[in-house]
């Protein structure tokens, strides 16, 4: 057990754990007992009513299902009352009716801006102020509701992000986008979704080799076999600081093994996995049934936090990689959706993992000195993930309080926004926000066909796991709603997540499943047990931060840093594990062998700060020069060392063998020293990368080499590090171009190359 899984226990500002259950904190029981009459679910924050919300002197009333009104206004802004009614026509889709007026027109309104989600060409937009179809975006939104809602229209957006080559598109990330971001896994799983719902075989056939050529380029490219986990940032958390230690160059956020993505690309593993046992490619399916076992398997061993009770932010650094302990939502959420975690830790995951008071936030806790967007904010699309996994492991005071959560800010704000800030519930202090946004809407009306109802579609059947915490117990019904060939009328009485009866035509229905075949309309009746399940609790705590992250410096052997704001102890790490914990701003480190140092700041509360930048320390590296192989004269650039550097890029040295002679036989670290000016560091998709072999051809690993900045040709960093055994004497490795380091521009996939540096690690 590493320092930073012991550490997570240190969670505490409100953290009590009880085996698999949280306690909450007395406040939160004096909120309880303090609950309004008619109140559903109330807390110091708000409270929700069947027909309104209220937050302090705010609230936003159904006065029917398809009318609104909200008096909700930002800190500084005129006060108004503000109204929604519907202005386009939904009668065409899955018409919803409870007992619970504001919960009808918040299905309204989703649906509504659901339809108004699509474009003329018949694409989704992914937000009223986001234009265009993004690739996890649309994945996510049909994943939550759109595969069932409008699947032609995802069957058009998946396509719309395939490649000429076939490929999955990664159209956004740091550094260039791929293999910085590797989530574009995603769109297999809401591939696989469209297929389920539709039972296509066309569709199938269509996107299977599509899922196939991604993943096994992604196998290469971004998959870690020392330790089982994928490389890449974090699923939609791709805004680098954000998330992000700032010391964190995009070539480190390629190197860190993330947990969210870890979940997708274990997902997409098994899509693949499913949709070759469709199409009758057997050795394919059990191929990518071992990659998704392999994956699972390395987040339970590398990510999970025992003492915490769910799974860490990621693995980070760089030659000794660490364990963030940061709680990260649609990552924990994915884990128990995804069948990553079993169903202990599943459990302990919906009950552990920290909320604040308007919903589970991206990260926690928060990043200080970052302002609101990924870091301090709450994502309802993050938030509906949360609940139906809360559904899934049963859940029911997390299920309620995500229920709040969601209709909260979608009532007050009058539409399904981007996010909002964790410590206000306000979408006005964030960085970027859209009304009308396509997750958020889908989580919306998610919550309706996953959560409550519990729709879960298998290959040739679909069966309903209804769960109805005890506060929106009643009668709610869902017509018009369509599987595949058959419209279903669908009534749902009572609370709990057990079926007393269902029946189909008023006749038994065997396994709740309807069956594939079914056509025309039907009707299908549950009656509920209106048992709540065994009590599991929710880990509300105040919406803190941690100390920001030290700057070391290394002077005459001792390590050197200033004093954090708020840190009683600053833990000294060296390759990973710590060394020393105290109160003193310096560190004496020990001569000879290599080793990285970084410095954790801990706060009273024993919130952690991210781990400080690495410093090497030990004997000087041998440096690989790279001018004689080609000569650099037509570059007037700066900042190289000795003679020249050579370009690298699909026309010019495609394949660089180059002689390392070792001092020793051993482990060593190889990375480039190098600049690409292609593009800034948080958007375009200009990343270089290449294949690393030895001399035989085996693989070695990727060497990632990002955009440093537009037109920054004398900005030179290094790749990430690739451990290779070396013998003792002369080596030859081989950086070689080939078809899986297509990046998603194609054209430009282009750096110069320094020298490689070569470090003998212990």
């Amino acid at each position: 057990m590493t320092y930073y899984e012991l550490s997570a226990a240190l969670l505490a500002s409100g953290l009590l754990l009880a085996g698999c259950q949280a306690k909450p904190a007395a406040d939160e029981q004096a909120d309880a007992e303090a609950a309004p009459a008619g109140a559903i679910w109330h807390s110091a924050a708000y409270t929700l009513y069947p027909d309104r919300v209220v937050q302090g002197a705010s609230q936003a009333r159904a006065t029917s299902a398809t009318a609104l009104a909200s008096d909700y206004h930002s800190p500084g802004a005129a006060p108004a009352t503000r109204q929604w009614h519907p202005t386009l026509n939904t009668a065409d889709l899955p018409q919803y009716q409870s007992d619970y007026p504001l919960a009808d027109a918040l299905y309204n309104l989703a649906l509504e801006e659901a339809r108004r989600a699509v474009e003329p060409d018949g694409t989704f937009r992914t937000g009223q102020e986001w234009a265009g179809v993004w690739t996890r975006d649309i994945s996510y939104s049909i994943i939550l509701a759109q595969a069932t809602l409008q699947p032609q229209v995802a069957m058009t957006s998946l396509l719309r992000k395939v490649s000429p080559e076939g490929r999955i598109v990664q159209d956004t990330g740091t550094g260039g986008a791929y293999p910085c971001s590797t989530d574009r896994a995603i769109w297999a799983v809401a591939a696989w979704e469209i297929y389920l719902v539709t039972g296509d075989e066309q569709w199938l056939r269509r996107v299977y080799p599509v899922v196939k050529k991604s993943l096994e380029e992604d196998a290469q490219n971004a998959y870690d076999p020392a330790s089982g986990l994928v490389r890449g940032e974090s699923s939609f958390l791709d805004w680098r600081e954000q998330t992000y230690p700032r010391w964190m160059q995009p070539a480190d956020i390629y190197q860190s093994q993330c947990l969210g993505t870890n979940a997708v690309h274990a997902q997409a593993n098994t899509v693949l996995a499913r949709m070759a046992e469709q199409l009758g490619e057997a050795a394919v399916a059990e191929r990518h049934r071992q990659a998704a076992a392999i994956i699972r398997q390395a987040i339970n061993q590398h990510l999970w936090l025992e003492p915490a009770g769910y799974y860490g932010q990621y693995r980070y650094g760089r030659v000794y990689p660490v364990v963030s302990p940061r709680a990260e939502a649609l990552g924990e959420a994915l884990s128990v959706l995804f069948d990553v975690a079993d169903a202990g830790r599943a459990r302990a995951v919906v009950a552990h993992a920290p909320t604040v008071p308007f919903g589970v936030p991206c990260i926690y806790p928060q990043i200080p000195g970052v302002p609101p967007y990924h870091n301090d904010a709450v994502w309802p699309f993050v938030q509906s993930f949360w609940a139906l996994a809360a559904a899934k492991v049963g859940n029911e005071a997390s299920l309620t309080e995500s229920l709040a959560a969601i209709y909260r800010p979608a009532a007050l704000f009058l539409t399904n926004k981007e996010n909002f800030v964790a410590g206000t519930g306000d979408f006005a202090g964030t960085q970027i926000n859209s009304s009308n946004m396509l997750w958020s809407l889908s989580g919306s009306l998610g919550l309706v066909y996953k959560g409550l109802f519990g729709m879960h579609y298998e290959t040739d059947r679909l069966v309903f796991r209804p769960f109805v915490p005890q506060a929106f117990k009643g009668v709610r019904r869902l017509t018009n709603f369509p599987y595949r060939q058959a419209v279903l009328s669908i009534e749902l009485i009572g609370y709990g997540n057990e079926i007393q009866e269902i029946t189909l035509d008023g006749q038994p229905l065997p396994g709740a499943a309807v069956p594939a075949s079914l056509r025309g309309p039907h009707a299908l009746r549950i009656v509920l047990r209106n048992q709540a399940p065994v009590g599991a609790g929710v880990m509300r705590v105040a919406n803190r931060f941690s100390p920001a992250t030290p700057q070391v410096a290394l002077a005459d052997g001792h390590l050197h840093w200033a004093a954090i704001d708020g840190a009683q102890t600053y833990r000294v790490l060296r390759n990973g594990l710590p060394v020393n914990a105290s109160g003193a701003l310096t560190y004496a480190v020990a001569a000879g062998e290599f080793a990285e140092y970084q410095v954790v700041a801990i706060d009273k509360n024993g919130l952690e700060s991210f781990a400080s930048e690495p410093i090497a320390v030990g004997p000087p590296a041998l440096e690989v020069q790279l001018e004689a192989l080609a000569p650099a004269a037509d570059y007037a650039y700066q900042g190289f060392s000795g003679t020249g550097f050579i370009e690298v890029s699909p026309a010019v040295n495609q394949r660089l063998a180059l002689p390392i002679d070792a001092p020793e036989a051993g482990l060593y670290a190889l990375d480039f020293r190098y600049a690409n000016g292609n593009g800034p560091l948080n958007t375009e998709n200009k990343c270089a990368f290449r294949t690393l072999r030895d001399g035989r051809g085996h693989l070695l690993g990727t060497v990632v080499l990002p955009q440093r900045g537009v037109g920054e040709w004398s900005n030179w960093g290094f790749s990430n590090p690739v451990l290779v055994p070396l013998i003792k004497g002369r080596n030859t490795v081989v950086l070689t171009y080939e078809p899986a380091n297509t990046n998603m521009n194609g054209p430009v996939n282009q750096a110069m190359l320094d020298y490689l540096r070569v470090r003998r690690v212990p």
